[in-house]
C-alpha cells in the first residue's frame, strides 16, 4: 500500500539531513505509528510522502504509484491531516467540505453519502452550516478530517491527531480511525501519548534523528515505552 526506500531529505543550508535511509512498508488495513521526540524527522517524512517537499534520495510508492513519476496519481491515494487544522476558516464547514471534494472530484451521490456518516461519527452534523473560525479547537480538527478523506483515499496520515482535544472528540476520532483500517484502508500517525498509540496501531516505528531505529509489533507483549526510552538519544 506504501512503501518507502531510502528516502533521505536534507534542508537547504543545512549540513544534516533531516531523513536519512527511510524504509518502510505499510499494509492494507493496517495502523501504523511513527514515533519520535520533536525534530525527530516525522512531519519531514509525512511532507516528504504528500510530496509537500521534495526529497534527495529514495523512492515512494504509493498505492502502486511512484510519487515521483506519478504524483498526481500518487496524490489522488492519501489524505494528509497536520496537526494544525488548516482550513478556510472563512466558509461553513459543509462549503470547507464541497470544495475539497471538487479538487478530489468526488462524485455529488459519494459526497451526499459520505457527509451524512461522517458527521453523525463525528458528532458535526449541527456545525456544518456555520463558518469554520467559530468552531473549537476539536471541531477544527474533526472538519479537517472530514474535508481532507472525503474521497475516501487508501492512505491517511495524520500527524499528531488529537493533541488538545477534548476527551469526547478524541474518542470519536480514535474511533473513526479504527472503523476507517477496517475498510481496508491503511492509516499511519504520529503521536506523543503511548497509550492511544498501543490502543490503535498495529505497528510502530521509532524514528530519531531522521534514522529508523526499530519497527515494533504492538501486542500486549511489548512495552512501548521502554524500548522508546532506550532508543531515543536526548
Amino acid at each position: 500500500m506504501l512503501k518507502i526506500k531510502n528516502l533521505t531529505k536534507r534542508y537547504y543550508g543545512s549540513n544534516v539531513d533531516a531523513v536519512k535511509n527511510v524504509s518502510l512498508e505499510l499494509h492494507k488495513g493496517e495502523i501504523f505509528g511513527l514515533l519520535g521526540l520533536n525534530g525527530s524527522g516525522k512531519t519531514t517524512t509525512f511532507k516528504a510522502i504528500t510530496g509537500i517537499h521534495p526529497f534527495d534520495e529514495g523512492e515512494i510508492i504509493i498505492n502502486g504509484y511512484n510519487l515521483k513519476d506519478n504524483p498526481i496519481e500518487a496524490k489522488m491515494e492519501l489524505a494528509y491531516i497536520p496537526d494544525n487544522h488548516a482550513t478556510f476558516e472563512e466558509l461553513t464547514g459543509i462549503e470547507y467540505i464541497n470544495f475539497m471534494a471538487d479538487m478530489y472530484k468526488v462524485s455529488v451521490r459519494d459526497r451526499i453519502e459520505r457527509v451524512a456518516k461522517l458527521e453523525k461519527l463525528l458528532a458535526m452534523s449541527e456545525h456544518l452550516n456555520k463558518q469554520i473560525k467559530t468552531y473549537s479547537h476539536g471541531m477544527k480538527q474533526k472538519i479537517a478530517i472530514m474535508g481532507g478523506i472525503i474521497h475516501y483515499p487508501n492512505i491517511w496520515i495524520l500527524d499528531e491527531p488529537l493533541v488538545g482535544l477534548d476527551p469526547i472528540s478524541m474518542e470519536e476520532i480514535k474511533s473513526f480511525i479504527l472503523d476507517y483500517a477496517k475498510g481496508g484502508k491503511t492509516v499511519i500517525f504520529s503521536s506523543h501519548i503511548l497509550s492511544i498509540v498501543e490502543e490503535l496501531c498495529d505497528r510502530v516505528a521509532i524514528i530519531d534523528h531522521g534514522e529508523i531505529k526499530g519497527t515494533y509489533q504492538v501486542d500486549d507483549s511489548i512495552n512501548l515505552n521502554k524500548i522508546f526510552q532506550d532508543l531515543v538519544k536526548r
